[in-house]
C-alpha cells in the first residue's frame, strides 16, 4: 500500500485557504484537519495562542507552542493517516510558523525551521497550495476575530512577502494560486493544478 499524500494550504487571513481546504478533501475522500488545534492537546495550545483575552505570549513561547500542536498533530493524525494510504488537507502546516513567526515576527526563518523540522521529525507537507493575495483582499478579508488577525498591516504585509519568498525558493513543493475570485472559480484553480501535478482524474 502506498501512503497517501499530505497536502497543505497556505495563505495570509482570509485568503480562503479553509474554505478551500474542505472542498478539496470532500472532493478526494481526504483527511481533513487544520493547525493549531487538529487534536485535543492542539485545541488547548489554540486558545492560548489565537484568544483575544488570553495571557499574553512572547515570540519565542509562540513559536514552540506553534512546534508543539504541530508535533502532536502529526504523531497523532498526519501520519498514521499517511501510512494507511489516505490522503490528508491540512489548513495550515508549518510554513506558517516560517511566515509569521520566522518573517513577521523577525525571529528568522532558518531559525524557524530548525524548530519545526525537529518537531515534525521530518514530515513536512508533499505539496504546499499557496492562495496569495494582497492582506486584507481576500474573499473573507481581515475580521480581527483572533489576536493573529489583530496584528497590524506591517505584520501581515510581512508574512504575504514571505510566504512568496518560501515558494520562490521551493517551486517543486509550492503551488501559488490566486486568491482572488468566487469560491468555485478557486476550486477550479485548486483542483486543475492538482490534478495535472498528481494525474488525477476529474471527480
Amino acid at each position: 500500500m502506498s501512503a497517501g499524500l499530505y497536502i497543505a494550504f497556505e495563505g495570509g487571513e482570509g485568503s480562503g485557504k479553509s474554505t478551500q481546504a474542505k472542498i478539496l478533501a470532500k472532493r478526494i475522500d481526504a483527511l481533513l484537519t487544520l493547525e493549531p488545534g487538529g487534536t485535543e492537546l492542539g485545541a488547548q495550545l489554540r486558545k492560548l495562542l489565537l484568544g483575544v483575552g488570553e495571557a499574553p505570549v512572547g515570540s519565542r513561547a509562540e513559536t514552540l507552542m506553534m512546534a508543539a500542536d504541530r508535533a502532536q498533530h502529526v504523531e497523532e493524525l498526519v501520519e498514521p493517516a499517511l501510512q494507511s494510504g489516505r490522503h490528508v488537507v491540512s489548513d495550515r502546516t508549518a510554513y506558517s510558523s516560517l511566515a509569521y513567526q520566522g518573517g513577521a515576527r523577525g525571529l528568522g526563518v532558518d531559525a524557524v525551521r530548525s524548530v519545526n523540522e525537529w518537531a515534525l521529525a521530518g514530515r513536512w507537507p508533499d505539496v504546499v497550495v499557496l492562495l496569495d493575495c494582497p492582506p486584507g483582499a481576500g474573499p473573507r478579508g481581515r475580521r480581527s476575530s483572533d489576536r493573529l488577525e489583530q496584528e497590524g498591516d506591517e505584520f501581515h504585509q510581512l508574512v504575504h512577502a514571505t510566504y512568496l519568498e518560501l515558494a520562490a525558493a521551493e517551486p517543486d513543493r509550492f503551488v501559488v494560486l490566486e486568491a482572488l475570485g468566487s469560491i468555485a472559480e478557486v476550486s477550479e484553480r485548486v483542483w486543475s493544478a492538482l490534478a495535472d501535478r498528481f494525474g488525477w482524474d476529474d471527480t
